[in-house]
């Protein structure tokens, strides 16, 4: 069975986070090391992917800024969203098979499994654009970038984070959407921890691959130098 690496890494800013994915890439392709996950929180940020278009964030960056945002573009596949603090963030840095599509839903069919552990009735897309549903909320968001068969970014699930700054934004260019999170649908406070070993089991359970708990020092080690530097 194919070994699943999950890496917990706490509070990262954005930056810092693609450039870990890059390194990470580099390493997956080489085949020096097996699938990762990464678990994670952002700073407040928001990400543009490739189809995003100007109006989805209607304010200046100035704006955003002065709201202590950033805004970042990015490459991956989507349109703008939202990360910040109490969201839970996973980058499958994973060799994927022939179907992208087939990942997506492995992703969000791992993410309704683990709603499901909450006791919330989730599904995905189906007829929806890409993410995962509770009713007509959206609670996760995807979008993933392929380079050389390896993925990078992923999944957005709203765990116990502030949903204000979605309504500042079109999220996932979807004009009157509402977004809700794991608090919001079951009125638990603190769900962090708990959801964060429900989404790693699933999500190698999706894969078929077995996980292994690597600490961010051991993730270093396999890089040949130090997270963050």
């Amino acid at each position: 069975m194919a070994e699943l690496w999950v890496c917990q890494l706490g509070r990262v800013r954005y930056a810092e986070a693609l450039t870990l994915q890059e390194r990470l890439r580099e390493r997956r392709q080489e085949g020096a090391i097996p699938d990762v996950l990464l678990l994670l929180e952002h700073d407040p940020v928001y990400t543009r992917g490739r189809r995003t278009g100007a109006a989805e964030l209607p304010f200046s960056e100035d704006w955003y800024s002065a709201h202590g945002i950033e805004v970042f573009d990015v490459d991956r596949g989507g349109k703008a969203t939202y990360h910040g603090p109490g969201q839970l963030v996973g980058y499958p840095i994973a060799q994927l098979g022939n179907s992208i599509i087939g990942f997506l839903r492995a992703i969000e069919a791992s993410i309704v499994a683990a709603l499901a552990g909450e006791g919330i009735d989730a599904r995905g897309a189906d007829d929806r654009p890409t993410g995962v549903w509770v009713g007509d909320r959206k609670i996760a968001s995807l979008g993933i970038h392929v380079a050389r068969g390896v993925s990078t970014h992923g999944f957005a699930v709203n765990v116990e984070n502030d949903l204000t700054p979605f309504e500042w934004i079109v999220p996932c260019g979807i004009e009157g959407v509402q977004m809700t999170s794991v608090a919001r649908e079951t009125g638990r406070v603190e769900c962090m921890s708990c959801f964060r070993k429900r989404i790693a089991f699933e999500f190698a359970q999706a894969l078929g691959a077995r996980q292994r708990l690597v600490s961010p020092a051991r993730l270093a080690q396999a890089l040949g130098t130090l997270i963050g530097a």
